[in-house]
């Protein structure tokens, strides 16, 4: 057997056994996410070997590239217009003001912990500052938590990965050997090209839908047959002119979900559960590739980045941010710890790899064991905390009454 067939077979027995658990995962602390990503450890180098995949493979290029590409969709088609209109300051501040002093204190600690050259510490910096949802899906869905908490860290987790891709592109053009542009030379050409391709693109695609309607108007399943298909077109669009395909479908998938908001469900079905199947595949991806001994080649420097990355970043980046605001100091401290690093940063970790740029193992080996501690820790913590803290929110809201 191929390496490709042995990863569709055991991906296969994995989703089926993974579906098969569900509902014992959704009750206790062993989420979906831990159990595909032990279970690539395990059948990975790491393990018995069963899947041995190398960083420049073309399936781990391919798996990754098709990931990021319906994330990024449907993280553009869910931007939640009316949901930010409502309360919009919380998630804002987490944005503009914590996100990027998250990445800016995550790269401090890379260059004075482990001595990484500022450039590579910036790139870690990028590829750490988004957060993942998937991880902590009880925090998200359970209806005790108060609404402005779900939606906050909802519609944080949906925005800074399309945030982030620019930095990280960036830094990782920078750090390219056969790269020689300017940062400004690559704005200028990839991004503005690719903006460019996913603004006007996102825009004929809404309205050549348009102009099927009544008894020509697509079906629902075709409706969101199309909006997927216009992702992976203008992802190839952008590539053939030289832009940048992944800042190309987040743009489009915002600009179709302004231009046609009810239309929007229909867009996103298909892609999201595309998309919950291909973070797993994902999941299974990083775990094969996980040595140990390799992650941890920096020693007690790793593991302190690692510590001041998932303990101390994020709440030293968001209390400061979220100060004025009506949220108390239990629930600003719930935010900060709720912010795990996923799909999002595995995808452009692996992505970064495949650049072949200077430095790209060290950084991905340090990314990988904040990542994977990230992963054990936020989905040990998801169900108990979301149920305590859920808990402590009624207790309140009845003591007001």
């Amino acid at each position: 057997m191929t390496t490709f067939e042995i990863y569709i077979l055991v991906l296969g027995l994995l989703l089926a056994g993974g579906a098969l658990l569900s509902g014992i995962a959704r009750r206790s602390i062993m989420s979906l996410a831990i159990f595909f990503l032990v279970s690539g450890v395990v059948l990975g180098d790491q393990g018995f070997g069963v899947i041995s995949l190398a960083p420049d493979s073309p399936l781990v290029a391919g798996v990754t590239q098709l990931t990021l590409i319906v994330i990024l969709f449907v993280d553009g088609l869910e931007v939640e217009t009316q949901a930010l209109k409502r309360s919009w300051h919380v998630p804002f501040r987490s944005l503009i003001i914590a996100m990027p002093l998250t990445a800016a204190l995550i790269a401090g600690a890379a260059h004075l912990i482990v001595a990484l050259p500022w450039k590579q510490a910036l790139l870690i910096g990028a590829l750490l500052s988004p957060t993942d949802p998937v991880l902590t899906s009880s925090v998200v869905t359970n209806r005790k938590i108060p609404l402005r908490i779900r939606n906050s860290l909802n519609l944080e987790s949906g925005f800074n990965d399309g945030l982030a891709l620019p930095a990280v592109l960036i830094f990782a053009t920078a750090l390219t050997q056969a790269g020689g542009r300017a940062w400004w030379q690559f704005l200028g050409q990839d991004l503005a090209t690719g903006a460019a391709v996913g603004l006007a693109g996102g825009l004929l695609a809404v309205r050549l839908l348009g102009l099927f309607r009544g008894r020509f108007a697509l079906p629902v399943h075709y409706r969101t047959l199309y909006a997927f298909a216009v992702s992976l077109s203008l992802f190839g669009a952008a590539r053939l002119v030289g832009g940048n395909g992944f800042i190309t479908v987040y743009l489009a998938g915002i600009v179709m979900a302004a231009a046609a908001r009810q239309q929007v469900p229909d867009f996103s079905r298909f892609s999201r559960d595309l998309g919950e199947i291909l973070k797993l595949a994902t999941f299974v991806i990083f775990g094969s590739m996980i040595v140990f001994d390799r992650m941890l080649a920096e020693g007690w420097r790793a593991v302190l980045l690692t510590a001041f990355v998932i303990f101390l970043a994020r709440t030293l980046a968001l209390l400061p941010s979220l100060a004025g605001t009506r949220l108390d100091w239990t629930e600003r401290l719930f935010m900060a710890w709720f912010g795990p690093k996923g799909v999002a940063c595995i995808a452009y970790s692996l992505l970064v790899l495949s650049l072949k740029a200077t430095g790209a193992e060290e950084v991905f080996q340090l990314t990988a064991l904040v990542v994977f501690t990230s992963i054990i820790l936020h989905s040990a913590s998801d169900t108990p905390l979301a149920d305590w803290f859920g808990a402590r929110s009624e207790r309140l809201a009845g003591g007001r009454r």
